[in-house]
C-alpha cells in the first residue's frame, strides 16, 4: 500500500514540515553529492549504540559525541528510497498535525519523537555498531499524533491488486493501525532472532508510540487550559 494524501486539507501553511523537508533534502544533497567523505560523514552523525559504551571508558565527558547523533541522525538518509518514501509520509501527515500544535510546538514534537525513536533502538540494540538513520522515527511520532488528532481522515491509497493497482480511501485509523502492527511485529521478530541490520523497526515502534502519548499530553493540557484548571 502506497498512500497518495489524507483527506484534511490544511488550514494554516505548513512552513515547519515544509522546512523540515528542505532541510532532509539538502542534507541528503550533501551526503551523497557533495560530501568529500559520506563513510566518515555517516559515522559522526549517524546513531550507532555501541558508540555509547565506548565513550564512556575512554571519553567520558565527550556529550556531543553521545547525544547529538540521537538528532542529527534525524536529517540522514541511506538512499532515494528512504528519503523518498520518508518525506511523502512527512508531507501527508505533517501539515495537519502542525495544524494542531501550531509552529514552534510541532517542531519540538518532531525533534522530541525523533529522540525517543532513537533511543528506543538504543535501549535494545545497545551494544550494535550498525549505523541507524533517518527521519522515520520522528515521522512516525507524527503519525502516532494524526492518529490521536485526525481519527475522521480517509488516506486516498494505491494499492496493487495482483496485476492491477487501484486507489481507494482507506480510513485513517485503519491504515496507521495496520502500519503499526506491521512495524511491531517485524521489529519483534527481528528483535528475537538477533537481527539489527536492515530496516531499524523499533525506531518507527518508539517513535509511534511517543507521538501518540505526547500528543495525548498536548490534549490534556489544552483540555485543562479551557477549563481553567
Amino acid at each position: 500500500m502506497i498512500p497518495l494524501r489524507d483527506t484534511i486539507p490544511s488550514r494554516h501553511t505548513p512552513l515547519v514540515n515544509y522546512g523540515l523537508m528542505v532541510l532532509c533534502t539538502l542534507v541528503f544533497l550533501y551526503q551523497f553529492f557533495f560530501s568529500r567523505d559520506f563513510q566518515n560523514f555517516i559515522l559522526t552523525f549517524a546513531l550507532i549504540p555501541a558508540r555509547y559504551q565506548y565513550l564512556t571508558a575512554v571519553d567520558p565527558f565527550n556529550w556531543m559525541g553521545r547525544y547529538l547523533p540521537f538528532f542529527t541522525a534525524i536529517f540522514l538518509h541511506g538512499g532515494w528510497l528512504h528519503f523518498l518514501s520518508n518525506m511523502l509520509y512527512l508531507w501527508i501527515f505533517g501539515d495537519n498535525v502542525e495544524d494542531s500544535m501550531g509552529h514552534g510546538l510541532y517542531l519540538l514534537f518532531f525533534l522530541s519523537t525523533g529522540f525517543f525513536a532513537f533511543f528506543t533502538h538504543y535501549l535494545l540494540h545497545a551494544s550494535s555498531p550498525v549505523p541507524t538513520l533517518g527521519a522515520s522515527g520522528a515521522i512516525a511520532g507524527v503519525m502516532g499524533a494524526y492518529f490521536l488528532f485526525y481519527p475522521q481522515a480517509r488516506i486516498v491509497t494505491l494499492v496493487p491488486i495482483f496485476f492491477f493497482v487501484q486507489i481507494i480511501e482507506i480510513p485513517a485509523v485503519a491504515f496507521l493501525f495496520l502500519w503499526f502492527i506491521i512495524q511491531f511485529y517485524a521489529g519483534t521478530t527481528a528483535w528475537l532472532g538477533g537481527s539489527v541490520g536492515g530496516v531499524a523497526w523499533w525506531v518507527h515502534v518508539g517513535g509511534f508510540l511517543s507521538g501518540y502519548f505526547i500528543a495525548r499530553l498536548i490534549l490534556e493540557i489544552n483540555r485543562r487550559n479551557r477549563r481553567g484548571v
